[in-house]
């Protein structure tokens, strides 16, 4: 009996304990995920599953870029990720990748272009990505 009273108190108290942060998991509303999909500042609706737009008889792929810092280890990761990606080192781009810093440039036009685009963003040191225009 007295094992008995014992566990069901360790019980309790790990509920009490284990409470607010299982709440705290129920309650939020936006997931890390959906965080970082607002680094893509254009509007993927626009886009296809083949990730093009425009209209039937002129759809065109669109392009996009970002800045990652100018190391091998991230050249390496981020073509694992995006085999469409281009380095651009020394251009600021559009973006304007500074000092230590490589422009990339990736296109839409991929197999799961959305799963890239996400793989992307939930890379820790890429803060935004914008379409590339190419002026």
């Amino acid at each position: 009996m007295i094992a008995a009273h014992r566990n069901a108190r360790r019980l309790a108290a790990m509920m009490v304990l284990c409470l607010p942060v299982l709440t705290s998991c129920m309650l939020r509303t936006d997931s890390p995920v959906d965080v970082n999909l607002q680094k893509i500042e254009f509007n993927m609706a626009q886009l296809d599953a083949a990730g093009l737009r425009g209209p039937a008889d002129g759809k065109v792929a669109l392009s996009y870029e970002f800045c990652i810092p100018h190391t091998e280890a991230c050249l390496a990761e981020v073509k694992s990720i995006d085999p469409t990606v281009q380095f651009m080192a020394g251009s600021p781009g559009r973006i304007g990748a500074g000092k230590g810093q490589c422009l990339c440039i990736g296109s839409t036009h991929q197999p799961n272009y959305r799963g890239v685009l996400l793989k992307l963003v939930n890379l820790p040191y890429v803060s935004r990505i914008i379409e590339c225009h190419f002026e």
